[in-house]
């Protein structure tokens, strides 16, 4: 008689509720689509109703459930208002931006735009959600959407590599802090995703070649790339994951 075949754990995420913030598009959207097609009933949150409505018909025409709810993450009352909401044993704090300058030319005007949106609305948002789990006696999975510059540094980009270190920092405090609730949390750090928000940049011929020469697997990352990860990070496939950082850059912060 020999020991039972060990099990892969699953992957799907049927009958649990999952949160994605800048939902409307991009790497929020293609995340949302993830969790839907994995089972999930997805809520989708942007600022503007526009783009996450027609987010979530896309969804649920491909026969899977979705909800929408516009606010402003960055509002103070936003997470009251998710926390009501929930609870979600899943979030994705995709929500966030940049602004691309030399450093002596930042004004507070730039860093606190990138610091209220990047840090401070994803911590609340978080604890909205950390909340609600604890209140229903729920485990769940908390993912920041980070960056590879919240690994290493890169020029024009101070504060949002600040921003992304301290993300990074908050996911290692929150995870000590949430394990005994049964909460994981962890981020997902890209490489340059061709995405709306990255368009601009890349259309640089200079600053594209760079960045490939960067990135060793040759090529820029597609939103397809995350959508694994963000999956493998909110399933039970990744049950013992948390405090850590999944890296998807193509080898960028290899050397």
């Amino acid at each position: 008689m020999t020991d039972a075949l060990p099990r892969t754990p699953s992957f799907r995420l049927d009958g649990k509720r999952a949160l994605v913030t800048g939902a409307g598009r991009g790497i929020g959207l293609a995340c949302a689509a993830a969790l839907a097609e994995a089972g999930a009933t997805v809520t989708l949150v942007a600022r503007t109703s526009r783009e996450i409505d027609a987010a979530a018909r896309q969804i649920v025409a491909a026969g899977h459930r979705a909800e929408t709810l516009c606010l402003d993450v960055a509002d103070p009352d936003a997470a009251a208002r998710l926390e009501q909401a929930g609870p979600f044993q899943v979030l994705v704090n995709n929500a966030g931006t940049n602004r691309p300058m030399p450093f002596t030319d930042v004004t507070t005007a730039d860093f606190d735009a990138i610091f209220g949106l990047n840090v401070r609305a994803a911590f609340f948002v978080a604890q909205a959600v950390a909340r609600g789990l604890i209140a229903a006696k729920m485990p769940g999975s908390i993912i920041h959407m980070s960056s590879q510059m919240g690994h290493v540094g890169g020029a024009r980009r101070t504060v949002y590599c600040a921003s992304k270190h301290a993300l990074e920092g908050l996911t290692k405090a929150m995870a000590i802090e949430l394990g005994p609730h049964g909460i994981r949390v962890n981020t997902i750090a890209p490489t340059f995703i061709e995405t709306p928000l990255t368009k601009g940049y890349l259309a640089d011929e200079a600053f594209l070649k760079d960045t490939l020469s960067r990135i060793k697997l040759g090529r820029l990352g597609a939103v397809e790339d995350l959508m694994g990860s963000v999956v493998f990070l909110a399933s039970e496939a990744s049950a013992l994951v948390t405090g850590t950082s999944l890296v998807v850059d193509g080898g960028w912060t290899a050397d």
